[in-house]
C-alpha cells in the first residue's frame, strides 16, 4: 500500500485513513508508542537515557515513574529497533554505503 492510498481522517486526534479498506488508524499505530497513554516526549527522553545508560532506578525516582513501566518501555523500543532493523537492513530497502564504510573502517583496526 502506498503513501497515495492515505489520507488524513482527523487532524487534532492525529487518525489517518486508508482509501482502500476505509478503516482509520492512529499516527501511532505500528510504532512503540501504540497504546501508551504517557506523553511520548517522556517516553522519547526515558529511552534516550536508558540507551545512553542512564540507571532504571535514576530514571524511576527522576520521573516518578513504576520501575515495570520503564522496563516496558525499554522492551517495546527494543523491540522496535528489531522490527526496524529486519525491515530495512536485512531486506535490502536502505542504502548500506555510509554502514559499509564504517564496517570496513572497524576490520582495518
Amino acid at each position: 500500500m502506498g503513501a497515495g492510498n492515505i489520507t488524513i481522517h482527523d487532524r487534532k486526534g492525529q487518525r489517518y485513513q486508508c482509501k482502500i479498506c476505509k478503516q482509520t488508524f492512529s499516527a501511532r499505530r505500528g510504532t512503540m508508542f501504540e497504546g501508551l497513554r504517557k506523553p511520548m516526549e517522556l517516553i522519547v527522553i526515558v529511552v534516550t537515557l536508558l540507551s545512553y545508560g542512564c540507571p532504571v532506578q535514576a530514571i524511576v525516582h527522576a520521573f516518578s515513574l513504576d520501575e515495570r513501566t520503564v522496563a516496558s518501555w525499554r522492551d517495546r523500543a527494543g523491540a522496535q529497533c528489531e522490527q526496524v532493523h529486519h525491515a530495512l537492513i536485512e531486506t535490502g530497502k536502505l542504502d548500506l554505503v555510509q554502514v559499509q564504510a564504517d564496517e570496513i573502517r572497524v576490520k582495518g583496526r
